[in-house]
C-alpha cells in the first residue's frame, strides 16, 4: 500500500506556446468540455498562467494540495499539474490517491497541512465522460476559492503566455499511498478518507450522539452518492464509524462518467432517491451529495426541504445541536438569490447578517475576519467555517444531528422526530419563504444577454411603486457587493425586481456550464399565515412567475418555453 521512489535530479524544460481563446475563469474555475480540455497546450497553458499569476513565496519552495472528483480526465490532468508544479520551483505537492478528494476534503487538507493552495480536478455537478465536462480551479492558502484578484490576473495572463515550464519526471503512481522525489520536488500520495473524516467532521460533530440516531433499528436512512467523489466517504463514515446499516448507501463507487448520470443533487437529476423518498415505504431520512461532494440534498419521509429552508433551519438549531457551535454563532450569510429565510434567524439570534454575490470565495473572506459561522446558497450549497467551501456530507451530518438530539433518549417504538417535522416547527417560529428556481440550461449565449440588457434597461427606467400585478415595487436594481472586509467591489451580480411585501423576482446568467449560457430566474414570496404553509410551493409562487416571464421576455428572446430544471 505505501510506496517510495527517488529521481536524483529535476530536469525543467520550457515548452513554447501561444494564448488559446476563452480561458476566462469564473466563480468555479475553468469549465470546457473534456475535448477542449485535451487540445495541445489548452491545460497547461492555464495552470502556467496560474502559477504566472501567484507570488513567489505562493509557487517557489510551495506546498500544494492536489485532488478531483475522479470524472473522466483527472488521471492524465494530474499528471500535467505535477510536472508544471514542480517546473515551476513547488516543492512539494500531496495528491490524494487515484487523485480523488472531495472538493471540502481539499480545502480541509490545505488547512491542516497549512499548504500555499491546490488544485481541485471538477466541473462540480455537470455531467462527466468523454463527450461531456471537466474543469480545474485553485484554492487559496486559508483553503477557499482563489479570489478575483487571482482569477482576473490568470485571465490577463492567458492572453498574453509565451512558455510552459515542465520538468522532466516521469509519471507518478497514484493507485498507492507514498512519498516519491524528483530532486528538490517531492509528491505523497495521501489517503483523502481519513483526512477528510479526521479534518472535516469528527471536530464538529457529537460521532457517539449521531451513532446513537444511526444505528437505531427504528430509524431508516439512504444516501445517494450518485457514483460520484462521496462515494468514497459515504460507507466509510456512515456505515463504519456511525453505524448505519448495510445497503444505505446507493450508488456508492465512484466512475468517470458518474453512471451515466447527471450528478447534481436535485429534484430533477436526483431521480433516483426521490423516487424512494416520495414511496409509501420511504426511509425516514435521505440525502444526496454532488460531482465533487460540497452540494446536498435533504428529504425527509415524503418531504423535501429547500437549501434556502436548509441553511435557515440548521442556523436556527445549530446551537444546542452540534458541540462546534455550543459557544454562539459568529454570523449568518447567504449568496444573493438565497432566499431570505436566513435573514430571520440572524435577527432573532441577534448576530451579524451578509448577503454576498454568488459564489463561495464571498464567505471566506468573512469567515477569515472571524464574522461569519454558518452559510448557504440556494443551488444545494451549505457550510461553516469549519473549512472554506460548502461541504454535502457537513450539511448532511448537520441535519442527523439536528434529529439526533431531538430524539435523545427516547426508547424503540417512541413516535421519533423527523425531518417534516423540524421543518413545520421552524414555519411556525419564523414563518414560510416559498421559493423555486427555474434554471433554462444551455441557451443562446447572445440570446440570453440580450434579455438580460433588456432587463437592464427596465430598471433604469423603475421607480418605487410601479405596479406589477398586485405588488408594489420596493427596489429594482442590478446587485452590486462591497465585501467589507477587502472593500472589493462585485458589480452586475444579478437582475432584482423586489417588492413592498419581500417578494422577489432575480434573473442570473450562471457561469457554472461549459456551454451555452444558463438563465436562472428565483422567485421568493414570504407567507406569516400558517394556513397556507401546506400550499405547494410552485402554486403559492404561480402569480410571481407569470409576471417575471413576462416582463424578462423570456420565451421572445430565447424560444424556450419552459425551464429545463424547476428546485
Amino acid at each position: 500500500r505505501f510506496s517510495r521512489s527517488s529521481f536524483a535530479v529535476t530536469q525543467v524544460k520550457t515548452v513554447p506556446t501561444k494564448p488559446i481563446e476563452g480561458q476566462k475563469t469564473g466563480t468555479s474555475g475553468l469549465r470546457k468540455k473534456v475535448k477542449v480540455f485535451m487540445e495541445q497546450n489548452y491545460l497547461s497553458n492555464w495552470i502556467q498562467s496560474l502559477f504566472n499569476s501567484l507570488s513567489s513565496s505562493d509557487v517557489k519552495g510551495a506546498t500544494l494540495v492536489l485532488g478531483g472528483d475522479g470524472r473522466y480526465f483527472n488521471k492524465p490532468a494530474a499528471q500535467i499539474i505535477m510536472k508544471i508544479a514542480a517546473g515551476n520551483g513547488v516543492k512539494k505537492v500531496f495528491v490524494a490517491r487515484d487523485g480523488i478528494m472531495s472538493t471540502p476534503a481539499v480545502s480541509a487538507v490545505i488547512r491542516k497541512r497549512k499548504a500555499n493552495g491546490g488544485f481541485i480536478m471538477s466541473a462540480s455537478h455537470n455531467p462527466g465522460g468523454p463527450k461531456n465536462d471537466w474543469g480545474i480551479k485553485f484554492n487559496y492558502s486559508s483553503g477557499q476559492p482563489a479570489p478575483e484578484v487571482i482569477t482576473d490576473k490568470i485571465y490577463g495572463n492567458t492572453q498574453s503566455i509565451k512558455e510552459i515550464k515542465m520538468a522532466d519526471i516521469p509519471d507518478v503512481n497514484l493507485s498507492k499511498l507514498g512519498t516519491h522525489k524528483f530532486g528538490s520536488f517531492t509528491v505523497e500520495v495521501i489517503d483523502p478518507i481519513g483526512n477528510f473524516s479526521l479534518l472535516s467532521v469528527q471536530s464538529v460533530f457529537d460521532f457517539p450522539l449521531l451513532k446513537s440516531l444511526l444505528s437505531r433499528s427504528d430509524f431508516s436512512f439512504k444516501f445517494d452518492a450518485m457514483h460520484a467523489v462521496t462515494g468514497a466517504y459515504a460507507e466509510p463514515i456512515f456505515v463504519d464509524v456511525l453505524g448505519a446499516k448495510k445497503g444505505s448507501v446507493n450508488n456508492g463507487v465512484p466512475k468517470e462518467d458518474f453512471g451515466g448520470g447527471h450528478p447534481d443533487p436535485n429534484l430533477t437529476y436526483a431521480e433516483e432517491l426521490v423516487e424512494l423518498m416520495f414511496s409509501p415505504d420511504a426511509p425516514d431520512f435521505g440525502a444526496a451529495s454532488d460531482g465533487d461532494g460540497d452540494r446536498n440534498m435533504i428529504l425527509g419521509n415524503n418531504f423535501f426541504v429547500t437549501p434556502s429552508d436548509s441553511v435557515a433551519m440548521i442556523a436556527a438549531n445549530a446551537q444546542p445541536c452540534i458541540p462546534y457551535f455550543k459557544k454562539g454563532i459568529k454570523g449568518l450569510a447567504r449568496s444573493m438569490p438565497t432566499s431570505a429565510a436566513l435573514d430571520r434567524v440572524a435577527q432573532k439570534l441577534k448576530v451579524p447578517f451578509f448577503e454576498v454575490p454568488t459564489g463561495w470565495k464571498f464567505f471566506g473572506n468573512l469567515m477569515d475576519a472571524g464574522k461569519l459561522s454558518i452559510c448557504g446558497e440556494e443551488s444545494f450549497g451549505t457550510g461553516s467555517d469549519h473549512i472554506r467551501e460548502k461541504d454535502g456530507i457537513w450539511a448532511i451530518l448537520a441535519w442527523l444531528s439536528i434529529l439526533a438530539h431531538r430524539n435523545k433518549g427516547k426508547k424503540v417504538g417512541d413516535k421519533l422526530v423527523t425531518v417534516e417535522d423540524v421543518a413545520r416547527e421552524y414555519w411556525a417560529n419564523y414563518g414560510r419563504n416559498f421559493f423555486s428556481r427555474y434554471d433554462y440550461e444551455e441557451c443562446d449565449a447572445a440570446s440570453a444577454n440580450k434579455m438580460i440588457d433588456h432587463l437592464r434597461s427596465l430598471i433604469a427606467k423603475s421607480k418605487k411603486g410601479d405596479k406589477y400585478g398586485k405588488y408594489s415595487l420596493a427596489l429594482a436594481d442590478d446587485f452590486k457587493y462591497v465585501d467589507p472586509i477587502d472593500g472589493s467591489v462585485s458589480s452586475k451580480q444579478g437582475i432584482r425586481f423586489i417588492f413592498s411585501d419581500g417578494s422577489r423576482f432575480i434573473f442570473r446568467l450562471s457561469g457554472t456550464g461549459s456551454a451555452g449560457a444558463t438563465i436562472r430566474l428565483y422567485v421568493e414570496q414570504y407567507e406569516t399565515d400558517k394556513s397556507k404553509h401546506d400550499l405547494d410551493a410552485q402554486e403559492a409562487l404561480k402569480p410571481l412567475i407569470e409576471i417575471a416571464l413576462k416582463v424578462s421576455k423570456l420565451k421572445d428572446f430565447t424560444g424556450r418555453d419552459k425551464p429545463t430544471v424547476i428546485t
